[in-house]
């Protein structure tokens, strides 16, 4: 059992987990997920809630288990709904809006901190033989066409 946690006014308070949403958190991410309707005739098995399903991915990020290991008492889901769910919110482009949402908020509060911030190359593209502004563009005539 983690006994981490704080001591306000001679009471003890729970440190909330890493993985845990809170509700102000959590009207910021649902609107991004796509909504996926159960079907009429044939339901199938209740869809697991996005909520946990979120708390479960971000339960295996932070700890680096296998999703395989994740634990079914804590109420996630099996670590294939997560790995699943995690694909599929991939595939509908909800971390970058997601990313996007939660940078604007934080610029809007002024509470970002650039004073440790590094810039990374390897996630600008670089075009090969694109001419530089100083550069005049060649006038001259286009490769000729192939004859055999």
């Amino acid at each position: 059992m983690d006994h981490s946690g704080t001591v306000i006014r001679g009471c003890w308070v729970a440190r909330p987990k890493q993985w845990e949403v809170d509700d102000e958190l959590w009207a910021v991410i649902e609107p991004l997920l796509p909504k996926v309707e159960r079907r009429m005739r044939h339901p199938g098995r209740k869809r697991h809630p996005d909520r946990l399903v979120f708390q479960g991915i971000l339960f295996v990020l932070h700890t680096g288990i296998a999703w395989e290991h994740l634990p079914q008492e804590l109420g996630f889901g099996s670590g294939m709904t997560c790995w699943r769910r995690l694909a599929e919110w991939t595939e509908a482009d909800v971390w970058p809006r997601l990313h996007e949402v939660l940078l604007a908020k934080l610029r809007t509060a002024n509470a970002l901190d650039f004073s440790r911030a590094a810039v990374d190359g390897s996630h600008i593209r670089a075009l090969k033989g694109v001419p530089r502004l100083d550069e005049a563009p060649s006038t001259g005539a286009g490769r000729a066409v192939n004859t055999t």
